[in-house]
């Protein structure tokens, strides 16, 4: 296996991971955002959608951290070294999200103590993309630094701000919060529709094509602080030969979504918030140039050692063995919709 295509199997894994634990996160924000009569039954609905499955969507993230620690120990380096501040906030978030969800959900406590562990849950669930975003905004800002030292080891000379910190950096945190909340919202209207709870899916259906709306301006304000803070992604976005075309079929494809949304036709909403955001993925990680750290860091000179990488396959292949079929039978136990009709 190539290291070229060790990068491009660690982007498969964000993608995965942004259209399950992603969904996840989003369901958090519409808890904190239930209102209406039907408040409490939102709420409801989306712990029964993720309580089954939202562990295990963690996974593509530490498949990940895996792939960077063992096929490119250089990037590991730099990046645990110059973002482990949005790195640690980003684990908090996750550890307190998912305490504060068993203790609400499981919790022998009053109702207004577990009403407080709601509140953690919805606020952590929001905060934790917006870093997840920093952090790639500051990947691919150009703004990390890094010097070769006289062994070859990378050496991160920028600071522990540097990045993550900048309206850029806001503005993509913002934009991946939009589009979590938008996977969640048609994941949560289908799920509703399902179970024959046509009010409830209606509700859902509006934060969708809301969020589809946020998400759009939001995109275009990342392109804006794009060109006023990191010049080189923002040409690898917008000026090679395959940007416009990729941008547009984006475009396509979340319009479609949401005249998807608006007819009610559901399963087929669902499936294009996810090539829309998959498209997302893809167009950043092509931008990216082949770097893990835009400017700085190759993914050809990350460390990547030949041992590694010819029995990378053999290892991948033997935890898939073990790995797709126990996946393939969580999701088809819990999230079929077969199974979620049953518990309508």
């Amino acid at each position: 296996m190539s290291a070229t295509a060790v990068y491009w199997l660690i982007g498969v894994a964000v993608i995965a991971y942004a259209v399950t634990a992603g969904a996840d996160f989003g369901g958090g924000l519409w808890d904190l955002l239930a209102t209406g009569p039907r408040r409490e039954r939102q709420r409801e609905l989306i712990a029964e959608a993720i309580a089954p499955i939202w562990e295990v969507n963690h996974i593509w993230m530490i498949f990940v951290v895996v792939m960077l620690f063992s096929v490119f120990p250089h990037a590991f380096a730099v990046v645990s070294i110059a973002l482990h501040v949005p790195i640690l906030l980003v684990l908090v978030g996750i550890v307190l999200r998912g305490s504060a969800f068993i203790f609400r959900a499981y919790g022998m406590e009053p109702d207004e103590r577990r009403a407080q562990w709601g509140r953690v849950f919805a606020i952590t669930s929001a905060a934790t993309p917006i870093a997840l975003g920093a952090i790639l905004a500051a990947l691919s800002s150009g703004d990390i630094l890094v010097e070769l030292d006289a062994a070859g080891a990378p050496q991160v000379r920028s600071g522990f701000f540097v990045g993550w910190t900048s309206p850029f950096a806001l503005a993509v945190g913002l934009f991946t919060l939009a589009l979590f909340t938008m996977l969640a919202a048609t994941y949560l209207a289908r799920e509703a529709q399902v179970r024959g709870e046509l009010e409830l899916s209606i509700d859902f259906r509006r934060r969708a094509v809301i969020s589809e709306a946020v998400a759009g301006a939001l995109a275009m304000l990342v392109c804006w602080r794009a060109w006023a803070e990191s010049p080189e992604l923002f040409h690898n976005l917008l000026a090679q030969p395959w940007s416009l075309p990729a941008q547009a079929l984006t475009a396509a494809v979340a319009v479609a979504a949401i005249v998807c949304l608006r007819r009610d036709m559901l399963q087929v909403a669902r499936a294009l918030v996810i090539v829309q955001v998959a498209l997302v993925v893809v167009g950043w990680g092509v931008a990216m140039d082949g770097d893990l750290v835009l400017g700085a860091l190759d993914h050809q000179d990350a460390g990547a050692r030949e041992a590694v990488l010819a029995r990378l396959p053999y290892v991948l292949a033997g935890g898939s063995v073990l790995f797709v079929p126990a996946l393939w039978w969580l999701f088809r136990v819990f999230k079929s919709e077969t199974a979620s009709s049953a518990t309508s």
